[in-house]
């Protein structure tokens, strides 16, 4: 178990040293953002106010939802996020969202968390449903009350939106919704649902350029359900200490926004294909930033990361589950819960795995790699328990006749007799890495999973394409490699 004991802590050590090199390159002072164009719009409002005023401001994008964002920010991983009232209240709040009416209630809060709110940014963006235009005229719907006597009508909300206390369980229950067909989907998604006629009403955010652009009609809260969502900085208490340069710069935003130029910035990004940074740019009076990184430049990034993540993971995977494989081998009790155990981790949903690990690790590289260990470790079990188990007892008896010990047998002649077996499992490890490793841009690790998250939310298919393409190519390649090595050893390629 000694040996066991020394893969494990190398493989801790490889995948926290990995994370740790990626990290130091991020700036002193981080903002964050959601997944959803807004929030990055603001986020780089906040990062250009700063460079205004000479400070540099790193910039976590489109990191999931408000609750990775604010777990970041209790946690130190990222300094500053933009939030909303309601989504704070009623969501993160909720245990004394009763007790909080005021800002100053809000910061009163927030003050044992070591977080503090700066005054709104001067504008409400507020949950709403919509629906399109002709088909509102259709039904005669101008309330959202005038949807319960329509249950036949298809409702398509954010995910986020169809498990929150101010999103659909109450919404429904306020106005005694019953639709026959309700799902959650991303929210860039649902738009085009709406477009195909596969859903007729979503949840809107009212300062949502597409509104306009979809020609949609927006339902009249009549029993006024939806509380207040103004918009504002949330920061971590002691920046005001730390950076008092940085904290004038997020202060001077306070009060400066107003819905319309909210409006207008997310329709430069959404419509008019505008970045983000230079749509934040024009609303300060400052001159858009260089025409950035070429496409080329972008994927070779990606790749980078991509292919750190993987490697790293795997490599730690190989040197703890191998050992785990020959335990399992040697001793069938244990070798049945090993199996039980990375079988149970196997199954779990690769996001909330990549979520789990946040309070741990934080956020970026570091919770992606020990998820994707863990992801890693079944293949490489199961398939070293299968070749040694799998070794023909004569073969064994014969070793055991020439009085070698067990470990020169386990060295000379077992693993390499299951080392065909091995090998197949660190392939499908290995391509199965390749695939999920998408996922950790949702917690800040980029890789390819960055521009498909990017091109979801701006409906650019080529956005897309540029992660979907590169990770489908490296899948392939990963498979070739390994196939090409067991050529060179001359076996007949696995099936596997």
């Amino acid at each position: 178990m000694s040996a066991l004991t020394r893969s494990l802590g190398f493989a801790i050590a490889a995948a926290l040293c990995g994370a740790s090199s990626l990290a130091l390159a991020e700036a002193e002072f981080v903002v964050g953002s959601k997944s959803f164009t807004e929030s990055v719009v603001l986020a780089e409002l906040a990062r250009k106010a700063a460079e205004r005023d000479g400070v540099e401001l790193g910039h976590h994008r489109e990191l999931g939802g408000s609750r990775i964002l604010f777990e970041a920010l209790k946690q130190g991983e990222i300094d500053v996020y933009p939030e909303y009232t309601g989504t704070l209240i009623h969501e993160l709040l909720a245990s004394t969202a009763s007790e909080i009416r005021t800002h100053a209630e809000i910061n009163h809060a927030l003050a044992p968390l070591g977080l503090h709110a700066l005054a709104p940014l001067g504008f409400e963006n507020t949950y709403a449903l919509g629906l399109k235009r002709e088909k509102a005229d259709e039904l005669g719907l101008a309330s959202i009350s005038d949807l319960a006597s329509h249950p036949a009508l298809k409702f398509g909300f954010s995910s986020e939106f169809m498990d929150r206390e101010d999103g659909w369980p109450g919404l429904s229950q306020r106005y005694g919704l019953a639709p026959d067909w309700v799902r959650g989907m991303d929210h860039d998604l649902a738009y085009r649902a709406l477009e195909s006629d596969e859903i007729h009403v979503l949840d809107l955010y009212s300062t949502d350029a597409d509104i306009a652009y979809y020609n949609l009609t927006t339902l009249k809260d009549d029993r006024r359900f939806f509380p207040e969502y103004k918009a504002f900085f949330i920061v971590r208490s002691d920046l005001s200490t730390r950076s008092p340069k940085l904290m004038r710069a997020l202060e001077s935003l306070s009060g400066a926004v107003s819905e319309e130029a909210m409006v207008a910035m997310n329709a430069r990004v959404k419509l008019d294909r505008e970045s983000e940074a230079n749509s934040a740019a024009a609303f300060l009076g400052m001159q858009n930033e260089a025409g950035g990184d070429t496409r080329f430049d972008r994927i070779v990034a990606t790749t980078f990361d991509h292919l750190t993540l993987v490697a790293i993971s795997l490599f730690a995977a190989i040197a703890v589950a191998i050992p785990l494989g020959i335990a399992a081998a040697r001793l069938p009790g244990l070798g049945a819960t090993v199996l039980a155990v990375t079988g149970v981790l196997q199954t779990l949903p690769s996001l909330a795995l990549f979520v789990f690990m946040i309070p741990l690790f934080g956020i970026g590289a570091a919770p992606a790699i020990v998820a994707l260990f863990l992801y890693s470790l079944l293949p490489i079990v199961r398939n070293t328990h299968a070749g040694l188990t799998g070794i023909d007892p004569a073969l064994r008896d014969s070793a055991m006749a020439l009085g070698l010990p067990p470990a020169r047998r386990l060295a000379w002649i077992e693993l390499p007799l299951a080392s065909h077996s091995i090998l197949a499992g660190i392939k499908t490890a290995a391509v199965i890495n390749v695939g999920t490793a998408t996922l950790a841009a949702l917690i800040g690790a980029g890789g390819y999973g960055q521009p498909i998250l990017t091109g979801i939310r701006l409906d650019d298919t080529s956005l897309i394409l540029e992660g979907a393409v590169p990770a489908a190519i490296l899948a392939l390649l990963a498979q070739s490699a390994f196939n090409q090595f067991e050529r060179w050893l001359g076996w007949e390629i696995s099936g596997d």
